[in-house]
């Protein structure tokens, strides 16, 4: 059995594609394969069993990653690489146009004592407190990523949750207002309810960049294990504000969704 070129083969359906386009983002079930899976995990707990996790340092993880150390590895970079989210990126954004992902964020959500407060919602890049994007800068790109290490059958668990919608409603605002209201104040406008995602290890989402997403509190018992990959097509930072206003330009294997839904 070729393996690889099973993988290599793997292609989003026609539904999944549509869901990207309407919802902004859309759930593949079982897309890293379990030993993929153990072996992040492993590297993960190990890493944290023996470096910690100094006080000092907890709100930058929290923001940027966990275990850095890791996040350039083969064991937490693989988990795309090796796995049938690659050629589903590359269905996406093309080939020879996904730039390669050689740095993977680790997210853990550890448990609450606290009551659970509604998450809230944010799009990545804009500068902030110990976030890492410099003052004066944005920090797109195309396609967030993310990987689900751990079991999140429940709501309330730390789960990732999206905005379905909204990526198309800020890039009528981007339209409207110009891309520069991404740092000077995006004008506010009626959210849609929040989806929070609800998987199982090795499930993984794929997201428009421009797709409003946050975390919730975590008042399950478990740690949350995830990983998220910030996806750039090769031309991204040379039109990085066009894009924001013309959302799909990066994306051309959502052209046949696009067109059909232009008619």
């Amino acid at each position: 059995m070729d393996t690889k070129k099973e993988i290599q083969d793997i292609m989003l359906t026609s539904e999944q594609k549509q869901e990207i386009y309407d919802q902004g983002y859309t759930l593949v079930r079982e897309a890293i394969p379990r030993p993929l899976v153990d072996r992040a995990l492993r590297a993960i707990n190990a890493d944290l069993g023996s470096s910690g996790l100094p006080p000092e340092q907890l709100e930058i993880m929290r923001r940027q990653t966990y275990c850095c150390e890791l996040t350039t590895q083969p064991v937490i970079t693989d988990l795309f690489n090796a796995s049938s989210l690659k050629p589903l990126a590359e269905n996406l954004i093309g080939a020879d146009n996904l730039l390669p992902v050689v740095y993977q964020q680790i997210a853990l959500r550890f448990p609450s004592l606290e009551e659970p407060k509604p998450p809230t919602h944010h799009l990545d890049g804009k500068p902030g407190k110990n976030n890492g994007v410099a003052a004066g800068t944005i920090g797109t790109f195309t396609s967030l990523v993310g990987i689900f290490l751990s079991d999140l059958p429940d709501e309330y668990a730390g789960n990732f949750a999206v905005w379905p919608r909204t990526h198309r409603a800020y890039e009528k605002i981007f339209r409207e207002h110009g891309p520069e209201v991404f740092l000077t104040g995006i004008p506010k406008f009626e959210m849609p309810q929040p989806v929070q995602i609800t998987a199982r290890a090795g499930d993984a989402v794929i997201c428009h960049y421009q797709l409003a997403h946050g975390v919730t509190p975590n008042a399950s018992p478990h740690i949350r294990y995830a990983s998220f990959i910030r996806l750039k097509h090769r031309d991204h930072d040379s039109h990085k504000m066009e894009v924001l206003s013309d959302i799909w330009r990066d994306w051309p294997g959502m052209a046949d969704v696009v067109m059909a839904e232009a008619r």
